[in-house]
């Protein structure tokens, strides 16, 4: 089993083209996509329809009362099911060569991952599954998968590639222990300066062009080690230089181009939402005495950028909180650390596609997994925001260092 955990680009990755996947596992694979409102079982449906699966509601019910679902394979080609389970129907299907084959539907627990391993191999299936969007599932559905991979894991073949938006190293491993040493977390966000010089040098090579040496080392200067800033400045300064395809001459790009002025409306562009997601966090799920999450995005907008670029410690989100808070010292911790723990199903909920932020419970940490965000909060003024939230002025330096 597989779990890379990503931060988010400034745009949402196309559900149509599975950049992941496509670029890494070649076909031996299906994907799905995850969405925000799904339970497990609606989950594991999913997988079965990506691999081949037609899949209805039956009227007969689980021990818990859901309703079963009733999987069948159609078309040319398919594997017919091995008759292990009670069947309510059967059709046929004449093969090219004029044999017949008997198709009978399973009747399975969709919350039941032995179901779904059972079907699975009565079809022969052997590829990879990809879970894209891992992140947009809500906490409970990521949760119970975590039980479901163990199951998957020990009582059949299939590998799961899970990708997702997170900064916990081990997010899976945090929902189910038992699955300590059965996944791999695999950070694919991590960029070092000398992996994004390669990625603007390599790149540069396949147009034949070079980029200039000045705007490279700007780039890396005020990019926040984001790949996406990078690539999108590369690409906004070959579209100026009229380098739209491989050039028939070698040319130099970029020479006195403004860096900082470059970034700022690559970043603009991304205005409107991150303005959306400070707007509709501090509305939480809905109205409450403590108003919790407007105080989170409080906590946020008074720490500095390279602060934010390493992650709030919980302790000092509650020190930042407490010093403005009706009420002070006496405010719970267990009332911040609840609305910490549901920043991804907020940001979810109000429709922040990629997420802003995340928080990382095994180490207590709130981290911005957007790098445009950083980018565009710096050029902000910051007490004008919280005015618009309601909110007290921003607390000054002298305050932050007596916390």
């Amino acid at each position: 089993m597989l779990a890379a955990n990503t931060s988010s680009s400034m745009e949402a990755p196309s559900k149509e083209r599975h950049p992941f996947a496509r670029n890494v596992l070649d076909k031996d694979y299906v994907v799905v996509a995850c969405q925000n409102k799904w339970d497990i079982s609606e989950l594991h449906a999913a997988v079965l329809k990506e691999c081949g699966f037609t899949v209805r509601q039956s009227v007969e019910k689980t021990a818990s009362g859901a309703h079963k679902v009733v999987a069948g394979v159609e078309g040319k080609g398919k594997i017919p099911f091995v008759a292990e389970a009670t069947a309510k129907a059967e059709y046929e299907h004449n093969r090219e060569n004029g044999e017949t084959e008997t198709f009978v539907p399973l009747e399975l627990d969709p919350f039941d991952p032995n179901d779904i391993i059972r079907a699975l191999n009565d079809i022969g299936f052997k590829k990879y599954v990809v879970l894209e969007d891992f992140h947009y599932l809500p906490d409970t559905t990521q949760r119970d998968f975590s039980f479901s991979l163990k199951t998957f894991h020990e009582s059949s073949k299939l590998s799961f590639i899970v990708v997702g938006v997170w900064r916990e190293e081990n997010r899976l491993i945090g929902f189910n222990g038992d699955l300590t040493d059965r996944v791999l977390s695999v950070d694919v966000d991590t960029w070092i300066s000398s992996s994004l010089d390669e990625v603007m040098t390599v790149g540069g090579e396949l147009l034949n062009v070079q980029f200039h040496d000045d705007f490279k080392k700007d780039i890396l200067r005020h990019c926040f080690d984001s790949v996406h800033i990078v690539q999108e400045a590369c690409r906004r300064v070959c579209r100026t230089s009229g380098i739209t395809r491989t050039s028939d001459d070698f040319k130099v790009i970029g020479e006195n181009i403004d860096v900082t002025n470059l970034i700022a409306a690559v970043v603009s562009e991304q205005a409107a939402r991150y303005k959306g997601f400070l707007m509709g966090f501090s509305d939480g799920f809905q109205e409450t005495d403590l108003e919790m999450p407007k105080w989170i995005i409080f906590s946020i907008l008074c720490s500095d950028v390279d602060q934010l670029e390493k992650g709030i410690r919980l302790r000092r989100i509650s020190k930042i909180i407490k010093s403005r808070h009706p009420k002070g010292a006496d405010l719970n911790n267990g009332n911040i650390t609840q609305i910490l723990n549901s920043s991804a199903s907020l940001q979810n909920r109000k429709g922040t596609r990629p997420l802003v932020v995340d928080y990382d419970s095994a180490n207590t940490s709130l981290n911005v997994v957007d790098k445009g965000f950083l980018i565009w909060l710096s050029s902000q003024n910051i007490d004008e925001i919280l005015e618009d939230l309601g909110m007290p002025n921003k607390l000054t330096p002298v305050e932050l260092a007596a916390l």
